[in-house]
């Protein structure tokens, strides 16, 4: 949709190729390499190393941008904003790196005539004047998922296809480039990076946006209606921003640099509207009994006793968290943190965090964790990271604890038990070269049923290392580490659905930094595999809800818990996401992921209750989910079996007021 005020008179101009043609309607020009001469353009913008100049007669094709950067860092010196010239120069295509997508620009600018000055230069605005991005796919490369496996099965510089830009967005922004557009109420969805680049959305259409104005990434939606604002042309710089900000309107040119898309602004942005950032609480807390335990999940990012941010993780725990009974921690470094000297033990690391949240909150934690061998868990060098659990030893406690080694195998037993407990999941296997092993431990509540237990394995998946940019040249994008991922998955599912073969009535819980989302491969496998449900789902927390971590223009989750059915559809399940780091500014950041909490009934539902008095015999109350419990002491008259003598006997039993 070509406007009208792309329309300027150009008498006594004449160029061999317009703007259009010179862009042609593929993501590479067809006149690469080419030299043009007497090319017409109306300057709207200039750099430190060239300019912009757009076409005074565009065609009727959206897929054909009307503007080009022209390079050369002289070029503009005699030259403003609103002539009209005509040059000459090379047709070329660059990028700065292999993974790149090219950018299309003349270069070696000549013969440059100003044919008149003082024209009027009128911004684009996208989505009025332009066609709106569209926002699920990307290319027509991806097979309709970015993620989809195997990745990396193409490239745009070698197929180069048609521009669609009113289907896919790479295409939306690649049909807009080197133009002066402006970008009418964004909001910040994401902070900044340490370069000022800032990812905004417009008034344009969205999907996947999050109550908090940030956008989720869910299944074959990357949100590719986002774009990223650079480095402002005059010089100064973007201010530090973050999710939900309302900022100023934006005004600037589309170009590619740094593996994106980009609006280069003509200055820096400004925020009309902060957003807050202090995300609520959770409203999830703790009964003390196997009524309900409340579990919480948290990447704390390379911590160790020295770590600066300590303190601040140990608040998180008792502000935010409120102190969960059970917490799956990933990212505990060893007693010395990155020194790389041979240490290995995490129990320093592990009681100052503990004596922290005591000193906080006067909640008494202890730990479980099986110290990595030296170096082979991956990370920071010299850190040894490893997953971990922090517990309330009044509210739960290891099951016939059996401490396993680094390298011992753990097994499902008959019953099911664990033949260590704690221990770690097939640590041989190679794929967990260079990751963390999962670590399974089998515990029971301390008031509750003696013989009820309930699994947990707490994960921290292969990071995604080396994944190429979604803006890049290879399509789908690299997901990476993608294939270890899907093989751990593999791995910890089968160990997970021998316990549910055994039992299927297990009470299991899965939690941690699967460095995944839920809708891509490795996922998938472990879902399929294991017979786990995910959380979110069970709970019903709203797809555009469900993140723990931002990256790029997304909103995203990487950071899962998972349950066996029998949780899953057990009443009083719940569970939440605690945005503390999602929406904070990055000099304010703890970690870079958000936990999470969620409360379970472990306990024993108390219906189709029958009172068996006796004078010699206990009492029994038959239930659904367990066998039979029995009183220690059995009660003198049929008038205990009301309420409030239940609640004196065995509180335990009560799910709900009866």
């Amino acid at each position: 949709m070509k406007v009208a005020s792309l329309l300027l008179s150009a008498a006594g101009a004449a160029s061999a190729l317009t703007i259009a043609e010179i862009n042609g309607n593929k993501f590479l020009s067809p006149f690469k390499d080419q030299a043009v001469t007497n090319v017409t353009g109306l300057v709207i913008a200039k750099g430190p190393s060239g300019i912009w100049i757009r076409s005074t007669t565009p065609d009727d094709d959206d897929a054909t941008s009307e503007a080009v950067y022209v390079y050369g860092s002289s070029v503009g010196a005699n030259l403003a904003v609103g002539d009209l010239i005509t040059l000459g120069g090379k047709i070329q295509e660059y990028r700065s790196a292999a993974n790149y997508i090219y950018l299309t620009e003349l270069s070696s600018p000549s013969n440059v005539v100003v044919v008149s000055k003082g024209n009027e230069v009128v911004p684009l605005v996208i989505g009025l004047d332009t066609l709106a991005p569209p926002t699920e796919q990307y290319t027509s490369l991806d097979g309709g998922d970015i993620y989809a496996v195997p990745n990396a099965v193409a490239n745009i510089s070698t197929e180069n296809p048609v521009l669609n830009p009113a289907l896919y967005g790479l295409d939306f922004w690649e049909s807009l480039s080197g133009e002066l557009v402006t970008v009418k109420n964004p909001v910040a969805v994401t902070r900044p990076n340490q370069y000022g680049d800032t990812w905004v959305v417009g008034d344009w259409p969205t999907t996947g946006r999050n109550s908090h104005g940030g956008i989720t990434m869910s299944d074959k939606d990357s949100n590719p209606e986002a774009i990223v604002i650079g480095s402002p042309l005059d010089g100064t710089k973007n201010p530090e921003s973050k999710m939900g900000d309302q900022l100023a309107e934006i005004t600037g040119v589309v170009t590619y640099a740094f593996g994106f898309y980009r609006i280069l602004p003509l200055t820096a942005i400004t925020i009309a509207k902060n957003a807050t950032n202090d995300a609520p609480a959770t409203s999830l807390v703790s009964r003390g009994d196997c009524r309900g335990i409340t579990v919480g999940d948290y990447n704390v990012e390379n911590l160790s006793p020295s770590s600066s941010h300590l303190p601040a993780i140990a608040a998180h725990i008792v502000d935010y968290m409120k102190t969960p009974d059970l917490i799956f921690i990933q990212e505990v470094q060893d007693n010395n943190g990155a020194t790389n000297n041979g240490v290995v033990s995490s129990n320093i690391t592990l009681s100052t965090l503990a004596a922290e949240i005591e000193t906080r909150s006067g909640a008494v934690y202890d730990f479980v964790v099986i110290d990595p061998v030296d170096g082979k868990d991956g990370g920071q060098p010299g850190g040894n990271i490893r997953v971990a659990y922090l517990y309330r030893p009044d509210v739960i406690e290891l099951w016939k604890p059996n401490l396993g080694g680094s390298l011992d195998a753990n097994e499902v037993l008959p019953g099911p038990a664990l033949k260590y407990n704690p221990g770690r999941i097939a640590p041989a296997s190679t794929a967990w070269d260079a990751s963390r092993k999962p670590l399974v431990a089998a515990w029971r509540a301390v008031k509750g049923p003696q013989n009820k237990i309930f699994f947990t394995v707490n994960v921290h998946f292969a990071s995604k290392g080396g994944s190429s940019s979604l803006h890049g040249d290879l399509r789908p994008p690299v997901n990476g580490v993608v294939n270890p991922r899907i093989e751990q998955a593999e791995i910890t599912g089968s160990f997970i659905a021998e316990i549910l073969a055994a039992d299927p009535n297990a009470r299991i819980i899965a939690a941690g930094d699967f460095n995944e989302f839920a809708f891509v491969q490795p996922l998938k496998t472990f879902t399929a595999t294991s017979g786990l449900i995910d959380l979110d789902e069970a709970v019903g927390i709203p797809v555009e809800e469900r993140y723990t971590y931002v990256f790029d223009m997304n909103a995203q989750e990487l950071d899962h818990m998972f349950v066996s059915p029998a949780l899953a559809a057990k009443n009083g399940t719940a569970y939440e996401h605690i945005h503390v780091n999602s929406w904070e500014l990055y000099d304010e950041l703890v970690s870079d992921h958000d936990p999470s909490v969620a409360r379970f009934n472990f306990g024993i539902f108390a219906v189709n209750t029958t009172f068996h008095p006796a004078e010699s015999a206990p009492a029994i109350i038959h239930v659904v989910d367990a066998s039979p419990f029995v009183w220690k002491a059995p009660p003198a008259s049929a008038d205990q079996v009301d309420k409030s003598k239940w609640m004196m006997v065995a509180p335990w039993l009560l799910t709900h007021d009866l």
